[in-house]
Order: structure tokens, then C-alpha cells, then sequence
């Protein structure tokens, strides 16, 4: 994940290119790509200097999709629990959260409760998406919803986690590089995705 390198060339995705002689070299401060080599926050930087990184988004994400409800939300987990963790216990709830603060880097939250009820112990398996995931491109749903799933098996964030997120999603870590590119580009822009009547709103194009 850290070591994911953009596949994409600079000169791709609209917008005049700059001369390189005339960048001013600042570089922002990148909060969701704390950790990333030098190597690929430069070319993040040059995207947005050059109000080229919604374009980007937009073109390599332009598929919306239509789960609005917190019932859709949890058929959709559970179709995809069914499919590669048919093993693990049920899903108790899925439900969007607008009290997820996306800033702190919680994307989505997956709870573990465990209660005595006469002489047997029940537990329950919640998941909590954060509601900026109704208005974002379908994939990236697709990516926040397999990360909680995994923690019905795997409970840190270690390799056999990351394995099993590579196993319901192939392309996990590129979605999870590039989910930090889109929530970049709103706290850049300060324009979450709005306008209900639109599954995936287009990215504003408008310098931050």
C-alpha cells in the first residue's frame, strides 16, 4: 500500500501540462498520503497544481451505483460475506454513518459485541460505512466494504488481513491509493459529493 506507485503518466488527463522550470516546487500538505515515498506525493502535487487530479478520478471511476439505503448497504455486504466469507459469523447490521470523521482517516467502523442471554453467548457483527461512500464511484464502495468484512476474520491490520482484502478484491491496495487520492481531492476543494438525485456527482474541477 505505501509503496504504490501512480500507473498513470503526468501528462495524461487533460489540463496544459506546465514546464517543469515554471512549478514553484511548493508542495502541499498531503494528509491522506502521510507515509507515501517522495516519488508519488511529487506527482500527486503536480495533479493538483495543474487541476488535473479530478479529472483523473473521473476518468478512471466513472461507474455510480445505486445502493442509497441502509438496507441496500446490507444486502450488498451480505452478498458479498456469502460469496467469500460464507464461513464467518452474520451480519448483524450495515448501515451508513454521517458521524464517521473521514478527517481521522476512519473510513468505516466494524463493531463486535458480545452478550449473555440466559446460559448462551450471542455475539452481533456491525458494520458502519461512512456516508460520503453514497456519492463516491462504486469501486470505492466495493473497497470499504470488503476492508470491514475482513474483520470478521481478521481482526488487526496485519498481512493475513491485507491478503484476505486481496482475495474478495484484487485490486485492493490500488482502489485504497487511489480512495486517498478522492478524499485529497474534497479536502482540497472543500466540496464533498452532493445532489442526491445523482449517484456519482462529477468532480469539481475548480482549483482549491
Amino acid at each position: 500500500m505505501k509503496g504504490v506507485v501512480f500507473s498513470f503518466q503526468i501528462g495524461e488527463y487533460g489540463g496544459e501540462k506546465k514546464d517543469k522550470e515554471k512549478e514553484s516546487g511548493e508542495m502541499r500538505q498531503l494528509n491522506y498520503l502521510a507515509g507515501y515515498p517522495q516519488q508519488v506525493t511529487s506527482q500527486v502535487n503536480r495533479l493538483i497544481a495543474e487541476n488535473r487530479l479530478a479529472g483523473f478520478l473521473n476518468q478512471t471511476y466513472p461507474a455510480a451505483h445505486d445502493i442509497r439505503t441502509d438496507r441496500a448497504l446490507y444486502d450488498y455486504a451480505v452478498s458479498l460475506k456469502n460469496e467469500f466469507l460464507r464461513s464467518t459469523q452474520p451480519l448483524s447490521r450495515v448501515i451508513y454513518d454521517g458521524k464517521i470523521q473521514v478527517i481521522q482517516n476512519a473510513l468505516g467502523s466494524h463493531t463486535f459485541v458480545s452478550r449473555v442471554q440466559g446460559a448462551k453467548l450471542k455475539s452481533k457483527h456491525e458494520i458502519r460505512v461512512a456516508s460520503l461512500f453514497r456519492d463516491a464511484p462504486a469501486d470505492f464502495l466495493r473497497m470499504i466494504v470488503v476492508h470491514e468484512l475482513a474483520h470478521l476474520r481478521e481482526k488487526e491490520h496485519n498481512r493475513a488481513f491485507y491478503k484476505l482484502c486481496e482475495y474478495m478484491e484484487p485490486a485492493y491496495q490500488r482502489l485504497e491509493f487511489h480512495l486517498r487520492l478522492y478524499l485529497t481531492h474534497l479536502e482540497l476543494t472543500r466540496q464533498p459529493p452532493k445532489q442526491e438525485q445523482q449517484l456519482t456527482p462529477p468532480l469539481s474541477t475548480d482549483p482549491a
